[in-house]
């Protein structure tokens, strides 16, 4: 071959030797690079060869359709991929990887998102970053083409260039031709999950990425001999792409995948998958903890063993110290323990993560008063019994090479414990926003504004919620995360099916607190929807001291989500306003 991995790229990933090493021995071709299950349970395993062959097949037939850039940074166009099968989402995505082109994930239509929303992001994702193609199947292809700027690349006709031909043929003859990659260009885009935020595409490097993943490696204790990752996660999402996805497939460390509406569906998968394959690291958002506490039923725990997992850790929502409580209660007879659970503080432009828990420890938890919280914008130290206390749950510490630290509204920074905003420092951040100059990222010393309100405690990062999300009622800051928390709480209210956000009172000069929950079916009628809005004004005021001035009770798919699956306050603030208004004409 005339190419070899350039140091520093992603072309020197574990699964892919068999692809730019020809002397790769039998034992390195046939070892596992990744097994998926399916909703029967039923195993596919992947080896690095077979891998390899795959995606070096759609790479040279991406690569007939002028896919290909060979560029660096700004004059690289993405490849999208929104294919319904997470297989061949995978190894499109390294496909990209390998043709130094700009690959970037990003979800299929499913009745938890909206149509015309998904239609029109999708639309402008691709007008915006100038998007070469969307790798898809036949069907979705149909689906989009109609609104889509750029073709529809259906995997059949891409396969199809590469028929005939041997994986070592492809392999000498098409990859010496490739253009390799320098560390500081791109590898690929990860997109907000917000409904305004997918415009912004966040353009890691080569470099970022490969920092990212030693650094946290290490904060994980990572060992290839021992671990294995076990995910269901999205891979169109920083969580699912980054942890559960590019760091096993780069390090080598054995991968579990299944789908993630199996999961949902079936979320026992998960704990027969860890027995199964002896899973030893797991990502999961918070309201997966309730999920599975809540869902999981006595006769599928049969034969399930939990522990030999280093850790589950708790990402991408603010952490709720008794969604952990209520997952070891459930699963503490299969081996679950407090010192499993730890946590991490991520988000897409820092790569994936920006501080972490110890491996093998409970996240501390920091008892304040919730009054002076959201009075003072201070965390105060309390006793476990104090009649204001809540718990806030660490984040950690910064993982190696990021730095953290919290800044108040005039810029300065905040003294310990004080609350304001995260801004974040590091060697694995993004390089900009693709192609949005109107986009700043960074301050004048480099500093990256999160958007997240937070406050630091004995050197760990704790975040209290959004800034844009803040409600400001009668002179208290309430965190609408707080509020749905509560709800879910009430018997008939669907995990994770309830926003609440501000309502502003022209009358009054504050904002006033609506609600609105999706109830399960079997609660819908009249004698429950009562209950249920009686007993939400009660467990939100014992538990937040603020009243909630509206409380709507909806059914099953009223709520606009986004593309991660988290409900959208704006748009669902939008909808609401708007359906009171038609309701008081």
């Amino acid at each position: 071959m005339a190419v070899r991995p350039p140091e520093g790229t992603l072309w020197n990933a574990k699964v892919l030797e068999p692809l730019f090493n020809p002397d790769c021995d039998p034992a390195c071709q046939d070892t596992p690079a990744l097994v998926y299950i399916d909703a029967d349970l039923r195993p596919h395993g992947v080896t690095r060869r077979e891998f390899c062959e795959a995606v070096v097949r759609i790479a040279w037939g991406l690569s007939e359709d002028a896919v290909r850039s060979g560029g660096c940074r700004e004059d690289k166009d993405p490849l999208l991929i929104a294919h319904p099968s997470a297989l061949s989402s995978i190894f499109a995505f390294w496909a990209g990887i390998v043709l130094n082109a700009l690959p970037s994930m990003f979800p299929t239509q499913t009745d938890k998102i909206d149509k015309a929303i998904y239609q029109h992001n999708m639309r402008q994702l691709a007008l915006h970053s100038h998007a070469r193609g969307v790798f898809t199947d036949r069907a979705f292809g149909e689906y989009l083409g109609g609104v889509m700027p750029c073709p529809m690349l259906d995997e059949v006709d891409i396969l199809a260039h590469a028929a005939g031909h041997t994986f070592e043929g492809l392999r000498d003859g098409f990859m010496g031709d490739v253009q390799p990659p320098a560390p500081e260009c791109y590898a690929f885009l990860q997109h907000s999950s917000g409904t305004t935020g997918l415009q912004k595409g966040v353009a890691l490097s080569h470099g970022s990425v490969l920092n990212q993943l030693s650094h946290y490696a290490d904060a994980l204790g990572l060992d290839p001999s021992s671990d294995v990752i076990v995910s269901w996660l999205p891979l169109y999402h920083d969580m699912g792409l980054i942890a559960g996805f590019m760091l096993p497939l780069v390090t080598g460390v054995p991968l579990v995948l299944m789908s993630p509406f199996d999961w949902v569906a079936h979320p026992a998968m998960l704990l027969r998958a860890i027995t199964d394959y002896h899973g030893t690291l797991c990502w999961l958002p918070n309201f997966a903890y309730n999920h599975m506490a809540r869902r999981v039923r006595a006769p599928e725990l049969e034969g399930v063993d939990l522990s030999g997992v280093r850790a589950f850790i708790n990402c991408s929502e603010p952490v709720r110290a008794d969604s952990h409580a209520a997952f070891v209660r459930r699963f503490e007879p299969v081996g679950a323990r407090m010192d499993q659970l730890a946590v991490s503080y991520a988000m897409a432009e820092n790569t994936f993560a920006v501080a972490q828990t110890p491996v093998g420890e409970a996240a501390h938890q920091d008892m304040i008063d919730r009054d002076a919280l959201q009075r003072d914008g201070r965390a105060i130290p309390v006793d476990a019994a104090h009649p204001r206390g809540a718990a806030q749950v660490s984040c950690g510490r910064p993982i190696a090479g990021t730095q953290v630290k919290i800044v108040r509204d005039d810029g300065a920074q905040a003294d310990e414990r004080q609350v304001g905003e995260v801004v974040v420092r590091s060697d694995c951040m993004l390089s900009g926003y693709y192609r949005r100059d109107d986009l700043v990222a960074f301050d004048s010393e480099g500093w990256y504004r999160t958007g997240d309100r937070g406050y630091m405690a004995a050197g760990e990062v704790y975040i209290v919620g959004r800034s844009k999300d803040l409600i400001i009622t009668a002179g208290k800051n309430i965190f609408p995360q707080d509020i749905e928390d509560a709800a879910y709480g009430v018997e008939g209210v669907h995990p994770g099916r309830a926003v609440a956000f501000g309502v502003q009172d022209q009358r009054e000069g504050t904002e006033l607190i609506a609600l609105v929950v999706e109830i399960d079916p079997e609660h819908d009628h009249e004698a429950e929807r009562k209950r249920i809005f009686g007993d939400l004004k009660r467990r939100i005021a014992s538990q937040t001291e603020v009243t909630v001035s509206y409380v709507t009770l909806v059914a099953r798919g009223w709520l606009i989500k986004t593309t991660s699956g988290k409900a959208a306050r704006g748009a669902n603030r939008d909808k609401w306003l708007a359906q009171q208004a038609t309701d008081g004409e």
